[in-house]
C-alpha cells in the first residue's frame, strides 16, 4: 500500500510518499508560501531530479491540489493515479488528553480535534486545514491522525502537574503534554532494536536535539516523562525558544521594557534561546563557527544548552531510578558530534566512555559508547514519516 503523509503548517505542507511493503519513499517535497505570494512547490522522485515550481497557492486545498498532480506527473509522477494511494496520514500537534493513541479521522474525530485548538492554537487549525483539503480531493480514502503529544500520554501524575491551583487542571486542562511524541516513540523503540534488547525491559533517554529540542525518559515502553510542557516553550534551551525559566521574569522584562503579554510570548519563543543568548544565529552550525572564531557570546550559548540538556538526562536517570541506553537524534543530536561529546563528558558517574572514531560517523543507526561503557549511547536518526505512516497503515 502506499501511504501519503501529510504534515501541514499554516503556511507550509510538507509530504512523503511511502511504499508501506518496503517503506521505501518514492517522492517528497514541499509547498511553501500558501496563501502567500510567491508560492511554490518543490517534489523530488526516488532516485530523480528534485523540481521546484512557482505556483499560486491561495488555500491548503490548491496546494495538495499541486502535490497530487505532481505525483501522478505523467512525466515524473511515481504512480499512475490516486487510486495508488491507499491512505492518508497526518500529523497533529496536540491531542489534549482525548487522544492516547493514532486514531481513524471521522467527523467525531475530527470535531475532538478542534476542541484541542485553543491548546494549540498556531498549529492544530493549520493540521485540520490540511485534513480538510485531503477529503475534498480525495473523499474515500481512509485518513489517520498521528499526534505528537499521544506518545506521552502514559505519564504518571506526578510528571505531569503542574504545582498551580488545581481547578486550572479540571477546568482547563494545564498540565504537561510534551511534543515530539512520533520521533521520541519512533527513537526509542529503534534504540532497543540496536541493543539487541526487549523494549519493556529497558530505561531510554532520548534526546530530540535541533532547533526544537526535547528529551524523554522511556521507561520499559512507555513514556514517564518530557520537557516540554503545555506548550513547546518549557524544557531545554533551544534554537530560539527560553526554555525553563523563573515565571516572574515575564513581569520584570514588561515593565523595564513596556511589553504586553504578546510582547513577551514573542520575545520568550522568537528571540530567545542559542538565538537570544549568542546575538549570531539559531544554527547550531553558525554558532560553533562562531566559538570557534572566538567569539565569546556563541561559546557562552553552546555551554548552556549543553548544560541543560546534561540537567535533564540526570533527573531522568533519576526519575527512572537508573538508564541503559542514551538515545541522539534530530538535526543536532544526529550531526553535531561536539555536542555529544561534551555532553557525555559531564556523565562519566553514569560510566559512559564515548567512542571518538564512532562518535565521528553521520547518517546511520549506530552505538558511539565503547564496549565498556556501562550504559550504551547511539546515535539513532529519526523518522517521523516513516512512523506516521506505520501507525496509518496498522489502523487502516
Amino acid at each position: 500500500m502506499n501511504i501519503l503523509v501529510i504534515n501541514c503548517g499554516s503556511s507550509s505542507l510538507k509530504y512523503q510518499l511511502i511504499n508501506s511493503d518496503t517503506e521505501a519513499v518514492l517522492a517528497k517535497g514541499l509547498c511553501e508560501r500558501i496563501g502567500i505570494e510567491g508560492s511554490q512547490i518543490t517534489y523530488q522522485p526516488a532516485d530523480g531530479e528534485k523540481e521546484v515550481n512557482v505556483s499560486p497557492m491561495p488555500t491548503h486545498t490548491q496546494a495538495i491540489k499541486l502535490v497530487l498532480d505532481a505525483l501522478t506527473n505523467a512525466k515524473t509522477g511515481v504512480i499512475a493515479s490516486l487510486a495508488e494511494v491507499g491512505a492518508v496520514g497526518h500529523r497533529v500537534v496536540h491531542g489534549g488528553e482525548k487522544f492516547t493513541s493514532s486514531t481513524l479521522l471521522t467527523e467525531e474525530a475530527i470535531a475532538a480535534i478542534e476542541e484541542c485548538n485553543d491548546l494549540a492554537p498556531l498549529h492544530n487549525p493549520a493540521n485540520l486545514i490540511g485534513i480538510r483539503a485531503c477529503q475534498e480531493l480525495m473523499p474515500n480514502v481512509p485518513m489517520v491522525a498521528v499526534f505528537d503529544t499521544a506518545f506521552h500520554q502514559t505519564m504518571p501524575e506526578e510528571a505531569y502537574l503542574y504545582g498551580l491551583p488545581y481547578e486550572y487542571y479540571e477546568n482547563y486542562k494545564v498540565r504537561r503534554y510534551g511534543f515530539h511524541g512520533t520521533s521520541h516513540s519512533f527513537v526509542s523503540k529503534r534504540a532497543a532494536e540496536v541493543a539487541g534488547k526487549p523494549y519493556e525491559d529497558l530505561k531510554i533517554i532520548v534526546c530530540h536535539l535541533g532547533n526544537g529540542a526535547s528529551l524523554s525518559a522511556v521507561k520499559n515502553g512507555k513514556s514517564v516523562d518530557t520537557s516540554m510542557g503545555l506548550t513547546p516553550l518549557e524544557g531545554l534551551i533551544m534554537g530560539t525558544r527560553s526554555g525553563d525559566m523563573d515565571p516572574a521574569i515575564m513581569e520584570y522584562i514588561a515593565k523595564k521594557e513596556n511589553l504586553d503579554i504578546a510582547g513577551v510570548m514573542n520575545v520568550l519563543n522568537k528571540k530567545s534561546g542559542v538565538l537570544g543568548l549568542s546575538g549570531v544565529s539559531s544554527d547550531f552550525r553558525d554558532l560553533e563557527e562562531a566559538a570557534n572564531a572566538g567569539n565569546a557570546r556563541a561559546e557562552k550559548a553552546l555551554k548552556a544548552y549543553n548544560y541543560r540538556v546534561v540537567k535533564y538526562i540526570g533527573a531522568y536517570a533519576a526519575a527512572m531510578d537508573g538508564v541503559d541506553v542514551i538515545a541522539f537524534t534530530a538535526g543536532l543530536g544526529e550531526n553535531g558530534k561536539t555536542t555529544r561529546k561534551a555532553i557525555c563528558e559531564h556523565l562519566t558517574y553514569l560510566g559512559i566512555k564515548i567512542d571518538d572514531e564512532a562518535n565521528s560517523v553521520r547518517g546511520k543507526d549506530i552505538v558511539i559508547s565503547t564496549p565498556d561503557s556501562k550504559v550504551q549511547v547511539m546515535v539513532i536518526p529519526t523518522n517521523e514519516e516513516l512512523a506516521i505512516a506505520r501507525e496509518t497503515l496498522a489502523l487502516v
